[in-house]
């Protein structure tokens, strides 16, 4: 290995140290006023959402109580841009983004929200997360019916009025038009690859938080 190179890795693993450190950290807020009750019966919903690379929102909604499956995927754009590459360079309308499918009776739409907000990344970044930065790494909820919109407004509005966050939060409220399910190797990826050093400084911390913020919610897989 070149010096070169060996000096651009440590200049690269020190800066997304120092991005990550936001977004990692966990920010304590109150559950939303607004929220779907639980439902009396199991079942399926969905729920899509992007904040950053989808690496680590999947990771952390696959530790979520209630959740069934967590997919890494690409929503906002034309299906035939939605693939990584094309994506990438941020000029396809995609966003990164992962489609949660819960059971309603165990945990309720608002409270998935209110993990996406607090521990999965940091909503006042605009068009960046951590050291990825484009419209494709944009803060983002695409509802799929008018109480989805309804409490994602809502609990917008709740957190801005109470300032929980020091700035404004800048997440999309957008209609899902349609979900593309990224390519096979984005898949479970931090789990595949959990010594890589962009997941230990950018992944991991998420989920150390999510253990420690809502242990009655965490679940080992």
């Amino acid at each position: 290995m070149s010096r070169t190179l060996l000096a651009v890795i440590i200049i690269a693993s020190t800066l997304a140290v120092a991005s990550c450190g936001a977004s990692a950290a966990a920010v304590a807020i109150p559950d939303p006023a607004v929220d779907a009750p639980l439902a009396k019966a199991k079942g399926e919903q969905s729920a899509v959402v992007a904040g950053g690379c989808f690496w680590g929102i999947q990771a952390v909604f696959q530790h979520v109580k209630g959740v069934v499956t967590a997919t890494s995927g690409y929503s906002g754009g034309a299906e035939k841009t939605a693939h990584y590459e094309i994506v990438s360079t941020g000029s396809t309308g995609h966003a990164e983004s992962v489609k949660i499918v819960y059971d309603p009776s165990i945990i309720s739409y608002g409270q998935l929200l209110k993990v996406f907000f607090s521990v999965a990344h940091d909503p006042t970044e605009l068009n960046r997360q951590g050291p990825d930065h484009g419209t494709q790494y944009r803060s983002a909820i695409f509802f799929s019916s008018d109480e989805q919109q309804r409490i994602a407004k809502a609990y917008i509005d709740q957190l801005n009025e109470a300032k929980v966050f020091d700035h404004s939060i800048v997440t999309q409220v957008t209609e899902l038009k349609a979900f593309y399910a990224a390519e096979g190797y984005h898949q479970d990826y931090v789990t595949h690859h959990p010594d890589e050093a962009y997941i230990v400084y950018n992944d991991l911390p998420k989920l150390a938080n999510l253990r420690k913020q809502f242990p009655k919610l965490y679940v080992s897989k």
